[in-house]
C-alpha cells in the first residue's frame, strides 16, 4: 500500500492522539468523515495501524529502575537465538530487546521495580542455563531523552537525517 499525504496526516494525528473523534480527525486532515474513517479503516486492514494504546507515566506513580544490558550467547545458531529470544519475551520487566550485529547480541531494556528486581531476573536467567556467555549491565541514572521521532514526517519530507 503506497501511503499519500493524507495517510500519513491520519497516522501521525494518530500517532499522537489515539482517542480523537472521526470528525476531529476528518477536520484535522480536510476531508469528510467518511472518506477518512475509509482511510482509517484500509491503514488498519493493511496492518500499518496495529492497535490503539494509552502512554502510561509509570514514573508519575513509581520511579522506576531502568537497566541496560549487553549480552552475547555461547552459540550463534538459530536454535540457540530462539531459546534465548523466546526467554526474553516470556520474561516481563524486558521493556525492549534488539539482535544486534557486532561486539554484542542482544541489548536489552530492563524496566523494574528496584536493582532487586533486576537482579532476581538476570540470576534466573543465569540459572536456566539460556546459554548467555557474558553479559554487562548498565544501570540508567537520568534519561537524557526518551521520545518517539516523527518518522511519518521524514517519510514525507524524505529527510531521514539532516
Amino acid at each position: 500500500m503506497k501511503l499519500d499525504r493524507y495517510d500519513i496526516k491520519i497516522l501521525q494525528i494518530l500517532q499522537q492522539h489515539g482517542r480523537i473523534t472521526k470528525s476531529q480527525l476528518a477536520e484535522q486532515i480536510n476531508l469528510s468523515v467518511s472518506p477518512c474513517w475509509e482511510r482509517v479503516k484500509k491503514l488498519e486492514q493493511a496492518g500499518i495501524i496495529e492497535g490503539y494504546g494509552a502512554k502510561i507515566n509509570l514514573a508519575s506513580q513509581t520511579k522506576p529502575t531502568l537497566v541496560m544490558v549487553e549480552v552475547s550467547l555461547k552459540q550463534h545458531n538459530a536454535d540457540a537465538f530462539r531459546r534465548f529470544e523466546t526467554l526474553v519475551t516470556s520474561t516481563p520487566q524486558v521493556a525492549e530487546c534488539y539482535a544486534t550485529g557486532g561486539g554484542v547480541d542482544y541489548i536489552i531494556k530492563f524496566q523494574c521495580i528496584d536493582i532487586d528486581q533486576y537482579q532476581r531476573c538476570i540470576d534466573k536467567w543465569l540459572d536456566s542455563d539460556i546459554g548467555i556467555e557474558r553479559y554487562y549491565t548498565y544501570i540508567v541514572t537520568k534519561v537524557v531523552k526518551h521520545h518517539q521521532p516523527d518518522t511519518l514526517q521524514q517519510y514525507q519530507d524524505k529527510t531521514f537525517c539532516l
